[in-house]
């Protein structure tokens, strides 16, 4: 086994990485063995530089014309692979070291107007009254992620068996497999029981699938027919621009702030490991608030 191959089974098995995860470092590590023209299974890493590394970033930059997040993506797995190397005596000296990612500009978190979700859910409860499957299950995920501020993949993931007896709560499995529990809101609890309900009369599953969330067929439903069914059900309703699971879950957050939850709530709603990732929030609000000042303020309108 090469010395790559050993790090990825360690970040499989030690670091506990999600497949996914495994699958972007493995691809960011395999171009740049490529592009430096060593099989995988021969890759010294003894004869690698940092100046091969500037190189790559460069040539990422220009030739590949990524943008800095991919960039910064790629030096992350670079960086990564080498202080394991340090670690397993593979190399005597981390040419990653000091070495910064670059600067990207500043993107704010997109959501959806919380009277624009007013119309979402008024379309939700339309499909909730119906005894179709699908759409009752539709209009609860797009609830669950919405209300809950759920990643994709925590929707996914999740089993029955992490539902509370009284439907309460959810447990989650969040990112560096950090677990958490999600307050669920009342109004769901009855939406859960339906769900369950059609499940069982349509012989949706027989096999007593431990997936929470499942296909007509009755299996664990994938990642892409979330996001598919999202975007339609955001889309429904005249929301522009991205219409995505990750839009609901900045939408979650952002009402949060504005009804006047504290960042350090919102952060263990979110499951976010550091106050950091959360406080980007507080620009969507103080964009808000600007609008506010702006459209209200009576010196705003005429002059001083």
């Amino acid at each position: 086994m090469s010395i790559v191959d050993d790090f990825y089974v360690w970040l499989e098995a030690e670091r506990r990485y999600s497949p996914l995860t495994v699958r972007n470092y493995r691809r960011d590590v395999s171009a740049f063995i490529a592009w430096l023209g060593i099989a995988p299974e021969v890759f010294d890493p003894a004869v690698v530089t940092r100046e091969d590394v500037c190189d790559w970033a460069t040539y990422l930059f220009e030739r590949r014309k990524l943008k800095a997040s991919s960039v910064n993506r790629s030096i992350a797995s670079l960086r990564t692979l080498w202080r394991w190397m340090l670690s397993r005596e593979h190399v005597d000296r981390d040419i990653m070291k000091g070495m910064r990612g670059y600067k990207m500009p500043k993107r704010l978190p997109v959501f959806v107007p919380e009277t624009r979700m007013d119309d979402v859910v008024a379309e939700l409860r339309e499909d909730i009254a119906s005894e179709d499957f699908e759409r009752v299950r539709d209009a609860l995920m797009v609830l669950l992620i919405y209300t809950g501020g759920l990643r994709l993949s925590e929707l996914v993931a999740a089993n029955c068996d992490d539902l509370a007896a009284d439907f309460s709560s959810l447990r989650v499995m969040g990112k560096g497999r950090k677990e958490r529990v999600q307050p669920i809101v009342g109004s769901l609890k009855g939406v859960l029981k339906k769900y369950f309900g059609l499940i069982s009369s349509q012989n949706i599953c027989t096999a007593q699938k431990k997936a929470l969330i499942l296909s007509k067929k009755g299996e664990r439903i994938n990642r892409r027919t979330v996001e598919r069914i999202v975007e339609r059900k955001l889309k429904m309703v005249g929301v522009e621009g991205k219409a995505s699971p990750h839009v609901l879950r900045h939408t979650f957050a952002t009402q949060l702030l504005n009804d006047g939850a504290d960042l350090r709530e919102i952060q263990e709603l979110l499951g976010h490991g550091s106050l950091r990732a959360t406080q980007v929030y507080t620009h969507n609000d103080f964009e808000r608030l600007k609008d506010v000042y702006h459209s209200c303020h009576p010196r705003e309108r005429r002059e001083p």
